[in-house]
Formats: structure tokens, C-alpha cells, sequence
């Protein structure tokens, strides 16, 4: 019998390859948010990071429901991403803003989400559950 790792890592090899990747770079984007927050509350004016700060919050979230809604072949995940991909955009552009290495390794691992996003937007010619107007199972 297999345990729920394995049954999960099993579904993830059965994606597209396009929709694997992209998966990843929501992943990694939301875990480099999350870092990105957590150091720009450390910096000597957490004020003038506000912004920040709650766009990497923000854009954490989108890309964790992105992620999640893609591995469950959400009927909505392709318009998730397309907002997700809106929301890295702009977290991207405020922490380019900022020279920390920090804001800097976010602001390049959004403008890697946004454009896996926009690939996956691009699949609305690809194979789907017929019905569910969700990715193909």
C-alpha cells in the first residue's frame, strides 16, 4: 500500500510537464515571499517596506492557491493563474525597488512565477476533463 507521499508524488508525475514547472514556481516564489516579509520586518525602517511586505504576503498566497489548484486540476486553475501572475507581477515591481539581496531573489523568483502563470493561461487549447472546463485528468 502506498503512503500519501508517494500517492501524491505518483499524481505529480502524471502532470504536464508545463503545468509541473509551473506548480515549482509557485512554489518557489510563495517560499521566497515568505522570506523576502519575514527580512523586510528586520530592516531598520519596516515602515518604507510596508509595501513590501504586504505584497509579499499577498503574493505568497496567490501562489500557494495556484499551486494547490493546479495539483487538484481545478476547473479554475487557469484563471488563478492569471491573477496570480498579476500579483507576482506587482510584487515583483516593489521589490525591485529594493536593493536587499533579499527583495532582489523575490522580485526574480515572481517574474518566474508570472510568466509560468501566463504559460499555463496560454493552455486553453489544451486537452481537458470534457465538462469540467478544468485541467485534463
Amino acid at each position: 500500500m502506498e503512503t500519501a507521499p508517494q500517492q501524491a508524488s505518483h499524481v505529480l508525475t502524471q502532470l504536464p510537464a508545463l503545468v509541473q514547472a509551473c506548480i515549482d514556481a509557485c512554489n518557489n516564489c510563495a517560499d521566497a515571499c515568505d522570506y523576502c516579509a519575514s527580512s523586510c520586518l528586520a530592516e531598520p525602517d519596516v515602515n518604507a517596506m510596508a509595501r513590501c511586505i504586504a505584497l509579499d504576503m499577498d503574493c505568497a498566497q496567490f501562489c500557494r492557491m495556484a499551486a494547490s489548484s493546479m495539483a487538484r486540476r481545478s476547473e479554475f486553475a487557469e484563471p488563478v493563474c492569471a491573477v496570480c501572475a498579476r500579483v507576482c507581477d506587482a510584487c515583483a515591481d516593489e521589490c525591485g525597488k529594493h536593493q536587499m539581496a533579499h527583495c532582489q531573489a523575490c522580485a526574480q523568483a515572481c517574474l518566474q512565477c508570472a510568466q509560468a502563470c501566463r504559460q499555463m493561461g496560454a493552455m486553453s487549447g489544451s486537452p481537458r476533463d470534457p465538462g469540467s472546463g478544468g485541467l485534463a485528468h
